[in-house]
């Protein structure tokens, strides 16, 4: 009996053994719970829409001049450093009707901005209607007469640029004798100004000069000008001075005054640029020339263009940061730097240009 009990005791510890190790262990830590499985689809990111990359093109009378090739390295160099497209076109002829295409075809790109140096402000008004109606900002310069643009900027005040050529003819003339005046166009409204004012000035202070002629159109050509010269030194033989406007006048000019040797008897003055006018302001042949920087003049337009779709002030004491134009003067949406520049053999080589 004692040895049964013992077998019993026996069998049921080894029960209770195997019954513990077929037991789960205990957890020691809390299972994870399942994440519930999503009913609409993820929210997409919003995205952050590029900024545009303004579009300003500068329309000039005429492509490949001196002048404009001035403007150009103005005009690009501003756009990079204002983060603009910007850039330069002109037709091949110095013609108001070859730039009504041009603008038409920058229209229809839906440039930004246009900075129109016009012909002839009267021909080019409905085209830059159209483009301001389609939404373009248009500045002009040269062209204070434009009635279809935001603003106009002008280098200075044209009459008394005018005057200030007139000043340095006289002086060369020896304030007497007979002169004659040359535009580019007669629908230039800034060539007209300077030679209107340089003829009010003669008649208010140098009575002894006296004007022979009519106004000479180059057509911005200094070929043009070289053959108009001559047929004035031929009509009037005693002429003592010419004024030009066109910055390739007084090249075309001096051209022709130093072929028939009289540099030293007839006086050239007018608009240009000293690597225009050349070595004829050296020879004698050209005594002084009167400019403001296009390639400031340029970087000027396209910053009140930017100014402008900005959403800035523009108006009386404007300040562009730029040389020449940093207190404007206003009249209506007309505007004025003091920018003008004259210039003789002596210091022309301060402006390699």
């Amino acid at each position: 009996m004692k040895r049964l009990t013992i077998i019993v005791i026996l069998i049921m510890a080894v029960a209770l053994a195997v019954s513990a190790c077929a037991a789960p262990a205990p957890a020691t830590q809390a299972p994870a719970t399942q994440a519930p499985v999503a009913t609409t689809a993820p929210v997409a990111a919003t995205e952050v829409p590029v900024a545009k990359t303004l579009t300003f093109v500068t329309v000039v009378k005429i492509a490949g001049i001196n002048w404009f090739n001035r403007m150009e390295e103005g005009v690009v160099a501003w756009g990079k450093d204002n983060g603009v497209n910007a850039t330069l076109v002109g037709p091949a002829e110095a013609d108001a009707a070859q730039q009504i295409p041009i603008i038409e075809d920058l229209i229809a790109q839906n440039v930004d901005a246009l900075c129109v140096i016009p012909m002839d402000p009267t021909q080019l008004d409905p085209v830059l209607k159209k483009a301001m109606d389609a939404g373009i900002t248009v500045i002009t310069h040269e062209a204070s007469n434009q009635k279809n643009m935001d603003f106009d900027i002008e280098a200075f005040d044209n009459s008394a640029f005018g005057a200030g050529l007139m000043d340095r003819l006289a002086e060369s003339m020896g304030e007497e004798g007979e002169y004659a005046v040359f535009v580019g166009s007669l629908g230039s409204k800034t060539h007209n100004q300077w030679v209107d004012g340089a003829i009010a000035r003669q008649k208010e202070a140098y009575p002894n000069m006296t004007l022979v002629g009519d106004k000479n159109e180059s057509f911005d050509d200094a070929e043009v000008a070289y053959q108009k010269a001559k047929e004035v030194l031929a009509a009037y033989p005693n002429i003592k001075g010419f004024q030009g406007s066109a910055s390739t006048d007084v090249a075309g000019i001096g051209r022709a005054v130093e072929e028939a040797g009289l540099q030293n008897e007839v006086s050239v003055v007018g608009t240009s640029l000293p690597s225009i006018a050349g070595d004829l302001l050296t020879t004698g042949a050209i005594d002084a020339i009167g400019f403001w920087d296009p390639a400031v003049a340029g970087a000027a337009c396209n910053q009140i263009a930017l100014m402008k779709i900005n959403g800035e002030t523009i108006g009386e004491g404007t300040d562009l940061g730029i040389d020449g134009y940093h207190s404007l003067k206003a009249i209506g949406n007309v505007l004025y730097g003091n920018a003008a520049v004259y210039v003789t053999a002596e210091n022309a080589a301060d402006y390699p240009f």
